[in-house]
């Protein structure tokens, strides 16, 4: 599932996995996405965020 924060637009990083014997396997980290309801221009609406973005408040949630 591609998903991307749709605050700060943070998505999966890919890079390397390396062994104690320096052998390199692809892997990818994935941001930790929520999908809450949050008040978007005025309204309640679903949106996928971030966990960074909620805890520092760039999201109002609606109750």
């Amino acid at each position: 599932m591609a998903k991307k924060c749709d605050i700060c637009g943070k998505g999966k990083v890919f890079g390397n996995s390396v062994s104690f014997s320096n052998k390199k396997n692809n892997r990818n980290w994935s941001p930790n996405i929520r999908k809450v309801k949050a008040i978007v221009n005025g309204s309640p609406k679903r949106i996928n965020v971030c966990t960074r973005c909620l805890r520092s408040g760039k999201v109002e949630r609606a109750l």
